[in-house]
C-alpha cells in the first residue's frame, strides 16, 4: 500500500504542475487583459487547490507513517536528522516547502471568493500561484538533486 500511495503522490505532482501553469496563465491573462472573472477561472483554481490538498494529504501520510515515516523509522545510531541529507530533506525541507506551497494555493483560490475587483483577484492570484509554483519546484526531489534525495521523474514506471 505504501508503494502505491507514494506513486500516486508522485503522479499528482504532474497534475499540480499542469494545473498551476494553467491557473497562472489564466490569472496573468485576466490581469493583463482586464477580463471579467469567470466561472471557468474559479473552477480551474478550485481543481488546482483540490489537487494540491489531495497530494498534501498523501504526503503527510508518507511523512508520518510511510516507508521512511517520522513515526515508523528510527534514525541509525549516531545520525543527526539535520546533518543527514536524506532525513533533513524528507522530514523537514520537503514537507515545509510543500505545506507553504499549499497555503499559497489556498490563498490564490480564496481570491475567487473575495468581494474585490476582478483585476485585484487576478493580480493577487497570479502572485500566489507563482509563489506556490516556485516553492513546489524548489521542494520536489528532482532527479538532478543528487543522491540520496533524487527520485525519478515517473517513479515506479
Amino acid at each position: 500500500m505504501d508503494n502505491g500511495l507514494l506513486h500516486l503522490h508522485n503522479l499528482l505532482r504532474w497534475v499540480i504542475l499542469i494545473l498551476l501553469l494553467v491557473s497562472i496563465a489564466k490569472a496573468w491573462s485576466g490581469w493583463q487583459n482586464k477580463k471579467t472573472f469567470s466561472a471557468g477561472d474559479k473552477k480551474t483554481w478550485l481543481f488546482t487547490m483540490i489537487a494540491g490538498h489531495t497530494t498534501l494529504l498523501l504526503g503527510l501520510y508518507q511523512w508520518a507513517a510511510g516507508r521512511y515515516g517520522f513515526f515508523t523509522t528510527t534514525l541509525p545510531e549516531g545520525v543527526s536528522m539535520m546533518k543527514d541529507k536524506f532525513y533533513r530533506f524528507y522530514w523537514v525541507e520537503h514537507p515545509l516547502t510543500m505545506i507553504l506551497a499549499i497555503v499559497f494555493l489556498t490563498m490564490a483560490h480564496g481570491m475567487s471568493k473575495k468581494a474585490v475587483s476582478d483585476e485585484v483577484k487576478y493580480k493577487k492570484a497570479f502572485f500566489f500561484f507563482l509563489i506556490a509554483l516556485l516553492l513546489i519546484l524548489a521542494g520536489v526531489p528532482w532527479p538532478f538533486r543528487g543522491e540520496p534525495i533524487a527520485r525519478g521523474l515517473m517513479p515506479g514506471m
